[in-house]
C-alpha cells in the first residue's frame, strides 16, 4: 500500500516560516493530485492547498500569498512552504494524495498521520 509521512512541523513565532514535507512510499503505480489539509482543535478539517499532477495549484483564501505548495514527482514528495505565519494557522497539518495501486485500479485517496504546527503570538 501507500504510506505518506509528513515532517517539518513545529513551534514558531508569528511572522515566521516553516516548510512541511510529505513523502510517499510503498507500492503504487502512479499518483495524481496531492494536497495539504489542516485541523485546529474543535474545528473541521479544511483544505489548505492542492496541486494537480500537471502543477495547477489552488489555495484557501486564508493562506493565499503566504503559503506555496509544490511537488517533486521524482521524489514522490509534496511540500508546503508557509511564510508570515499567524496564530490562527495553528493546527495539525495532513497531506493526502490520489494513488493508483496498479495500472488497472482506480485512484484511491491516502492520508498521512499529520504534523503539528503551532504559531505563538
Amino acid at each position: 500500500q501507500v504510506q505518506l509521512v509528513e515532517s517539518g512541523g513545529g513551534l514558531v513565532q508569528a511572522g515566521g516560516s516553516l516548510r512541511l514535507s510529505c513523502a510517499a512510499s510503498g507500492s503504487f503505480f502512479s499518483f495524481n493530485a496531492m494536497g495539504w489539509y489542516r485541523q485546529a482543535p474543535g474545528k473541521k478539517r479544511e483544505l489548505v492547498a492542492g496541486i494537480t499532477s500537471g502543477g495547477s495549484k489552488d489555495y484557501a483564501d486564508s493562506v493565499k500569498g503566504r503559503f506555496t505548495i509544490s511537488r517533486d514527482n521524482a521524489k514522490n514528495t509534496v511540500y508546503l512552504q508557509m511564510n508570515s505565519l499567524k496564530p490562527e494557522d495553528t493546527a495539525v497539518y495532513y497531506c493526502n494524495g490520489d494513488f493508483k495501486i496498479s495500472f488497472y485500479s482506480d485512484y484511491v485517496k491516502f492520508w498521512g498521520q499529520g504534523t503539528q504546527v503551532t504559531v505563538s503570538s
